[in-house]
């Protein structure tokens, strides 16, 4: 499997256009360290693929941020990226994780979807989460917010010493809604052979060549993904100057250091007397 990327195709002669993400890399580096249980790792990577997923669907240039939060187990679990697939990602355990669906691990709660463009005005979807899989709550998103037919497809596995995530999107094209819907149902019921093995293992083009031989489907260029966190020492040092000089003095008197940990990946930022009272001059 070539990993860590996003095939965008589309069909000769069918109004559908489709994605298929396939991480490793990305999403070891992205839980590596949090020893979160296997179910919120498979949650966290199902949420990975799909946010890679809709920065190419929804077509912008920007931040994206898709969360889930609720009042089960997992408080909430959030990907950040942006439209050149820079991804990073983290959930938050309040309570022992016994289920695995979203519905367990969430609770009762909702997928809040928000999009910062580079230019233009920020958007914010929020979708209640009434189904059991993250699959089945994007689909209802698409089918509310953007009303294309859509269905998705994901596939994890967190059970060898590296963690693989991918998934499949097909999306009708507004073209000609009586034939896009007969070409979707098509397309569908071709995806539905799809095993879970074969995302997982096998490469792009040989995924896309046993579902869709017979329809010519055209594969572009594909777009690599990356984990990238985006801390660093400058941001650490503005979050402190918020805190105040003295307070952050007297926390130093106490533990002989400040120590501030990135959520993300979990880097350490120190900070002595003598590098406090730098930053404030």
């Amino acid at each position: 499997m070539q990993q860590d990327l996003l095939h965008r195709y589309t069909f000769e002669k069918l109004d559908v256009r489709g994605e298929l993400v396939q991480i490793e890399h990305t999403y070891n580096e992205m839980i590596a360290g949090h020893n979160y249980p296997a179910p919120v790792k498979a949650l966290l990577g199902e949420l990975l693929v799909a946010t890679c997923l809709l920065t190419a669907t929804l077509k912008f240039e920007g931040d994206i941020a898709v969360q889930l939060q609720g009042d089960g187990p997992v408080k909430y679990a959030v990907i950040n990226g942006d439209d050149k697939q820079n991804m990073r990602g983290i959930a938050r355990i309040q309570s022992e994780v016994t289920g695995s669906t979203v519905k367990e691990l969430i609770g009762n709660g909702v997928m809040v979807l928000t999009i910062t463009p580079d230019k233009g005005e920020r958007y914010q979807g929020i979708v209640p989460l009434e189904h059991d899989t993250l699959a089945e709550c994007l689909e209802a998103y698409f089918a509310q917010s953007e009303q294309l037919q859509t269905r998705l497809w994901f596939a994890t596995d967190t059970t060898q010493d590296k963690a693989k995530a991918s998934g499949l999107l097909l999306q009708v094209l507004p073209v000609n809604k009586e034939k896009s819907i007969t070409d979707f149902t098509h397309l569908e019921a071709l995806s539905n052979t799809i095993k879970d093995k074969e995302l997982l293992e096998l490469d792009a083009n040989t995924v896309l060549t046993r579902l869709y031989h017979e329809d010519n489907p055209r594969v572009y260029e594909p777009q690599a993904i990356q984990f990238k966190c985006g801390c660093s020492r400058e941001k650490t040092i503005t979050a402190l100057v918020n805190i105040g000089q003295q307070e952050l003095l007297n926390d130093v008197a106490e533990n002989g250091e400040i120590k501030i940990s990135c959520h993300y990946c979990l880097k350490d930022y120190s900070f002595n007397e003598q590098e406090i009272k730098a930053i404030f001059n």
